[in-house]
């Protein structure tokens, strides 16, 4: 009788480690799926953000593009008898916001305009960047406040 119960008990001290173990374990696996679910949302923010960046980002295109092997201002100074229609889309979306107020412009106002986050430090940099060029072309006219208007 005993030898049965010495196998009794290595049997009931064999079992209470395994279910320790599989305790251990089922702590470990809702620690991996709250990680998971963490890393989810995390995912999905990143993404709004990123696309709320794109969305703000000034237009990827270069500078200036090649044509027929010579740089083009893709932003080209000002020319008598010119249109805005020479101008990018982007560029002649920010004329358009420009010329609708009638008065000068503070960049933070274009941006609201535009939809964007204008109470984040230096989310407004990249426009004031776009206007200033404008201006550097003779599209715009930068007052010393800082605002814009249309150049005459």
């Amino acid at each position: 009788m005993t030898e049965i119960n010495e196998v009794a008990e290595r049997v009931a001290a064999r079992r209470a480690e395994l279910d320790e173990e599989e305790r251990l374990l089922a702590e470990r696996l809702d620690a991996v799926c709250a990680e998971r679910e963490e890393l989810v949302v995390a995912m999905r923010v990143w993404e709004r953000m990123h696309a709320q960046l794109d969305a703000e980002r000034p237009s990827a295109q270069a500078a200036t593009a090649q044509v027929g092997g010579r740089g083009v201002l893709l932003v080209p100074h000002r020319e008598t008898g010119a249109g805005e229609e020479v101008l990018p889309p982007d560029y002649q979306r920010l004329m358009k916001i420009v010329r609708n107020t009638g008065s000068p412009i503070r960049v933070k106002d274009v941006g609201v305009e535009l939809g964007l986050e204008v109470k984040a430090k230096g989310r407004l940099e990249p426009l004031r960047g776009k206007l200033s060029k404008l201006a550097g072309r003779g599209w715009l006219r930068k007052l010393p406040d800082g605002r814009f208007q249309i150049a005459p």
